[in-house]
């Protein structure tokens, strides 16, 4: 199969058209078969549930071309898992798992030729969601939904390398205790935009949010999750009912158990504690791990050991074996790795 003409090593972590995209649609109590189409557009009603009250959810996962030039997808049936946690929580019908993970495999199939090689720091990015389509205009839930999956080729996440970013102690909430925290609802980031444009008109990277019962307790940034790790080693993740539980996050607590031989455990870790940790990371999808260097609570610096100008060494071990399971060079876990055929 030949690729598409597509300068891999220059894209940027931008959409891109792709060949086909998978659609089914829920109507009278229940989802038709689905099907693959080349039209890009979606057409729905001026009053639809997603417009009118936000009623949609979503997933992220990727497609890579391995070191022995397979197609994989990483560990889909936690996505497709989590799909239907957040559809429950939505009052939206559950799109099955095992027909996720084949819509999945269909668009990946079906646009193979935008599957970056291996090599180019390129991944193929697939973006599963579901969203009330029929028209609503008192506050209820839909009756008629759409899923949908498509793909774009991006580019890696940080060009030239992944150096250490600066993020500040947001002084606004994003996500009530016992709210839409833990699940991929559109809403969670919609609300999460103001804080995000704000900080990056501050000079800073992303947010750190604080739990919104006390603010004393650290919780997530708007797209990932926190990674800390101890001056003895440890790696340690936030745990809250309203952390969006994260694909990359669950794999690296495993690989630093499993692969690397480091103590890990998530657990509720106050804000007060940051100051003590040795390394830091944002961890998920899009970028693996992100590094923090700095994290600035209303002009007072924390400045982590391991600096502003690459990786700390735990953190850089984790990336590497997470990356290299991803792409074949290390040997995977049970399930990790799901191979397009």
């Amino acid at each position: 199969m030949e690729k598409k003409d597509i300068d891999w090593a220059n894209l940027g972590f931008s959409y891109i058209q792709t060949d086909k995209r998978y659609v089914a649609n829920y109507k009278n109590g229940a989802w038709d078969e689905g099907a693959l189409t080349s039209d890009a557009t979606v057409v729905i009603n001026e009053s639809a549930g997603v417009l009118q009250y936000a009623q949609t959810c979503f997933e992220g996962l990727k497609a890579y071309t391995t070191e022995d030039g397979r197609i994989v997808t990483f560990r889909p049936d936690l996505n497709a898992e989590r799909m239907e946690n957040s559809a429950k929580r939505l009052e939206m019908p559950v799109f099955p798992q095992e027909r996720f993970i084949d819509a999945v495999e269909q668009v990946v199939r079906a646009n193979a030729a935008y599957v970056p090689p291996y090599g180019s720091g390129a991944t193929l990015y697939i973006r599963p969601y579901m969203f009330g389509s029929d028209a609503v205009i008192g506050v209820q839930p839909s009756n008629e939904y759409q899923f949908r999956v498509f793909c774009t080729p991006v580019g890696p996440y940080f060009k030239g390398g992944a150096k250490p970013i600066t993020i500040r102690v947001c002084d606004y909430d994003r996500a009530a205790p016992h709210g839409t925290g833990h699940i991929k609802a559109g809403l969670n980031y919609a609300m999460s935009l103001y804080a995000i444009m704000d900080a990056h008109r501050q000079g800073f990277d992303e947010n750190m949010y604080l739990d919104a019962a006390t603010r004393t307790k650290v919780e997530e940034t708007g797209g990932a999750n926190f990674l800390f790790v101890t001056k003895d080693g440890k790696v340690v993740t936030p745990k809250s009912s309203s952390i969006l539980p994260s694909v990359t996050r669950r794999s690296l607590i495993y690989v630093a158990q499993k692969y690397l031989g480091l103590e890990a455990e998530e657990r509720e870790v106050y804000f007060d504690e940051v100051k003590d940790f040795a390394e830091c990371g944002l961890c998920g999808t899009a970028a693996v791990i992100s590094p923090v260097g700095k994290i600035v609570d209303h002009g007072k610096e924390i400045c982590f050991p391991s600096g502003m100008e690459k990786m700390g060494p735990v953190i850089q071990k984790l990336y590497d074996t997470l990356t290299g399971i991803q792409m074949g060079r290390i040997e995977a876990p049970e399930g990790w790795i799901h191979e397009i055929r």
